[in-house]
């Protein structure tokens, strides 16, 4: 059974921290786009953070360093996200409302990978 966990585990860290990585990046790259989303004052400031706290996650969880911290962190910041951001969407309806519940299920899904992977990690 370990052989085929590490392997599996190996191949869960990479399709974890890339997609993260590439979100990251997206935030840098649309910043005044996604800082009407942002539920408190300061916009477009804390969609650069998140793109930093997002390559930061991705970063650690590829290197290995603090990886547990990181991925439990990144689930965090996820499900602050469901709460702040997509729940009201999915609430509010419309047009807008199945494109809030589809974010809402990603972040929940990849929050949950997040944690499983977290659980795997040793304490550093």
């Amino acid at each position: 059974m370990e052989s085929i966990i590490s392997p599996l585990t190996k191949l869960g860290r990479f399709l974890l921290a890339i997609p993260m990585a590439i979100f990251g990046i997206l935030h840098f790259m649309a910043a005044n786009n996604m800082a009407a989303m942002v539920p408190i004052p300061g916009g477009a400031i804390w969609v650069y953070i998140t793109g930093a706290a997002l390559i930061a996650a991705a970063v650690s969880i590829i290197i290995q360093k603090k990886s547990r911290l990181a991925a439990t962190l990144l689930a965090i910041m996820l499900l602050i996200f469901v709460l702040s951001i997509h729940l009201p969407g999915v609430l509010a309806g419309g047009d807008g409302g199945q494109m809030s519940m589809m974010s809402l299920l990603k972040d929940i899904a990849i929050a949950g990978g997040a944690l499983v992977y977290a659980g795997t990690q040793p304490q550093e």
